[in-house]
C-alpha cells in the first residue's frame, strides 16, 4: 500500500464526493418531480366558486384538489391545559418522567425513562375562508388523525425537577431509585391558522363540503401553512440538494485535478 502514488484516504475521499454528488443529485431530482406534481394539483378556497365547481362535476367531487383556508371548530373548541386563552381543534398532550437508578454493579447512577402517558383529544373542525362573514362556505376536513403532515404546532413545554421530599428518600432508599424530572409537552392545531389540505372533496349539502381521503393511493396531506409558503418550501429543499449536488461535485473534480497534476510534476522529476 506504501507504493500508491497517491494517499489512499485522498482516492477514498475523491470516490465520497462523486458518490455524494450523485446521490444529491438524485434528491434534487426527485424533489423537483414532487414539485412539479404538486404545481399541477388544482388550488381552491372553501368559497361559492368551490361550491360551483363541484355541482358542475359528476357525482359532486373533484378527486384530487388542494384546498387552502382557516380552521374553525364546528362547535366548541379545545383549551389549552396550560396556555390561558389558547383555543383549538387538536390537542396533544405528552408526559415522561425520568428516574435515577442505582447500579450496584457499575457503583453510579443511570438515567431511565419512567411512567410516559399520552392523551389526544379533538374536535370536529372545517376549513373556511378569511373573508367568511360573508359566506356561508365551508370544507369540513374529515378524519384528519388520518392524514400526513406535521400539522401540530408545540405551544407548551417545560422540564420540571423532582423536589426532594420524604417519599423521595424513601423510594431512593428502599428501591434505589429516586425521581428526576418530569417532562411535559402540549401541541395543538390551533383556530384560525391557516391550513392547506389535499385530498378529495366531496359536495355534502348546500355550501358544506368535505375534504377526506383520496381513492387510488394517493396522499391524504394535512399542512399549517398556505398553498403557496408549501410549494416555496420544497423549492428551498430542491435548491439544498443542488446546492450539495454541486459543490460535493466541484470539491471531488478540485481534488482530482490536483491529484492528477502532483502526478504528472513527478512524472516530469523522473523523466528529467
Amino acid at each position: 500500500m506504501s507504493d500508491l502514488p497517491v494517499n489512499p484516504l485522498v482516492l477514498i475521499g475523491i470516490g465520497s464526493s462523486f458518490a455524494f454528488s450523485g446521490l444529491f443529485y438524485h434528491l434534487y431530482k426527485e424533489k423537483k418531480r414532487e414539485l412539479k406534481a404538486l404545481k399541477e394539483i388544482p388550488v381552491f378556497r372553501p368559497d361559492e366558486d368551490l361550491v360551483r365547481v363541484l355541482n358542475a362535476t359528476p357525482h359532486r367531487r373533484l378527486q384530487y384538489v388542494a384546498v387552502e383556508g382557516q380552521v374553525q371548530a364546528d362547535g366548541e373548541p379545545l383549551t389549552s391545559q396550560f396556555i390561558p386563552r389558547c383555543y383549538g381543534v387538536i390537542q396533544k398532550i405528552v408526559t415522561v418522567e425520568h428516574w435515577k437508578y442505582w447500579d450496584s454493579t457499575a457503583a453510579k447512577w443511570n438515567t431511565r425513562i419512567g411512567c410516559k402517558k399520552e392523551s389526544n383529544n379533538s374536535v370536529p373542525f372545517s376549513l373556511i375562508s378569511p373573508d367568511a362573514y360573508i359566506s356561508d362556505a365551508s370544507v369540513r376536513v374529515h378524519n384528519p388523525l388520518e392524514a400526513s403532515g406535521c400539522f401540530l404546532e408545540r405551544v407548551y413545554y417545560k422540564i420540571r425537577n423532582a423536589e426532594e421530599d420524604l417519599v423521595n428518600s424513601l423510594l431512593q432508599t428502599v428501591g434505589g431509585e429516586k425521581p428526576v424530572s418530569k417532562e411535559e409537552t402540549e401541541e395543538m392545531l390551533r383556530v384560525e391558522t391557516t391550513m392547506t389540505g389535499f385530498g378529495e372533496v366531496v359536495l355534502e349539502r348546500g355550501q358544506v363540503m368535505r375534504l377526506q381521503a383520496p381513492k387510488g393511493g394517493r396522499k391524504y396531506i394535512l399542512v399549517p401553512t398556505d398553498h403557496n409558503s408549501f410549494l416555496d418550501s420544497h423549492r428551498s429543499s430542491a435548491a439544498m440538494w443542488k446546492a450539495l449536488s454541486a459543490f460535493t461535485g466541484i470539491t471531488g473534480t478540485v481534488v482530482l485535478a490536483c491529484v492528477i497534476r502532483s502526478l504528472m510534476d513527478k512524472r516530469d522529476e523522473r523523466s528529467n
